[in-house]
C-alpha cells in the first residue's frame, strides 16, 4: 500500500511538472493541488514555515507539489506562543 502511495505521489509530480512546463508557470495549482518551482528564498520560507499574519496551517510548498506546515500556527494553537507577546515584539 505504502508503495503505490509513493507511485502515485510521484506520478502527480512528474504530471504537475510537465503541466508547469507547458503553462509556463513556476507556481500556480494544479488540480487544487499548489506547485512552486520556483527557487526558494529566504521570505517565503518565512512566509511559508512561520507567518503569523496567516491564518493557515497548510500553507504551499516552498519548493515543489503540495504543502508545508505553518510552525507558527501550529505552535499558537497549542499554546505554545502568544500571538499578542509575539506582536508586541515587532520585527
Amino acid at each position: 500500500m505504502i508503495k503505490r502511495l509513493r507511485v502515485i505521489t510521484l506520478l502527480f509530480s512528474l504530471v504537475t511538472l510537465i503541466y508547469a512546463y507547458r503553462s509556463r508557470q513556476s507556481h500556480g495549482k494544479f488540480l487544487g493541488v499548489p506547485f512552486e518551482f520556483r527557487f526558494p528564498t529566504p521570505s517565503r520560507i518565512r512566509e511559508r514555515w512561520w507567518n503569523a499574519d496567516d491564518a493557515r496551517i497548510f500553507t504551499p510548498h516552498i519548493f515543489g507539489v503540495g504543502w508545508s506546515l505553518n510552525a507558527y500556527q501550529v505552535l499558537r494553537r497549542l499554546g505554545c506562543v502568544d500571538q499578542d507577546e509575539d506582536d508586541a515584539a515587532g520585527p
